[in-house]
């Protein structure tokens, strides 16, 4: 019987988690709401590196690992082919196209936090939206500026930092007025590729707002990648038994 074992952590990783039936695991890293209403097993929390996956994998028998992990999430991804490998399973993805610039949009991409530190120098009204990394830097912010986080769930800032909690997906409507009522003179943002977040780079492109792109990491390759959630579970389709 085929096991799989399903790495969440995108959107699109429920949908696929929607097709898998009792014997499957949708495992995720506990960030978030755990779905309730899935016919497959929940698992929340880490594994201990890839050593500890490839025990899991084999204790639970698991013949097939799908990586659905945030394209930013490199050293999930990095355990789960080493996991995979280590138990002698192939190991599919699900990866995100990138986002494209479009005519009229101004991004610059950046490397890292040291580098968007720098390039954010000019700028007074900066909205971040890259999940919970910027909290790690409140007692950074310089005195001229004023930052705006968006993240999964509110948590305190300071008295020059504010944090919404927002999920998305997000209305062009409601980013329009968004970025009216702050000010917003730079956005930073990863480029994970989710319509769900995409309005953001429209207002920017409509407001003529800057946008720092966070460089993505290189991902390991995999038995087979997917750039859409309809092609993985064409497959998988096809190697799982029938219903009745």
């Amino acid at each position: 019987m085929k096991r799989i074992l399903l790495l969440g952590g995108v959107t699109e990783a429920l949908a696929i988690a929607r097709t898998l039936g009792p014997e499957h695991i949708y495992s995720l890293a506990g960030i978030g709401r755990v779905p309730t209403d899935l016919r497959c097993q929940v698992r929340v929390g880490g594994y201990g590196g890839a050593e500890g996956l490839a025990a899991f994998i084999r204790a639970e028998e698991i013949t097939l690992l799908i990586d659905a992990t945030h394209p930013y999430a490199a050293q999930i991804s990095h355990n789960g082919v080493n996991a995979a490998r280590l138990a002698g399973i192939p190991c599919w993805a699900l990866r995100r196209p990138a986002w494209e610039p479009q005519p009229g949009d101004d991004w610059r991409e950046v490397a890292d936090w040291a580098e968007l530190m720098q390039a954010l120098a000019p700028f007074k009204r900066p909205l971040f939206t890259l999940g919970r990394e910027p909290l790690q830097h409140l007692g950074e912010i310089p005195a001229e500026q004023f930052w705006t986080l968006r993240a999964l769930d509110s948590v305190p800032g300071n008295e020059r930092c504010e944090v919404m909690g927002a999920r998305g997906p997000f209305r062009l409507e409601d980013e329009r007025e968004l970025f009216k009522r702050r000010q917003i003179d730079v956005l930073i943002s990863k480029n994970s590729g989710s319509s769900a977040t995409e309005p953001k780079l429209e207002v920017a492109r409509e407001r003529g707002v800057p946008v720092m792109i966070l460089q993505r990491p290189t991902l390991p390759k995999v038995d087979q990648e997917f750039l859409a959630v309809s092609e993985l579970t064409s497959s998988l389709a096809s190697q799982l038994p029938q219903k009745a």
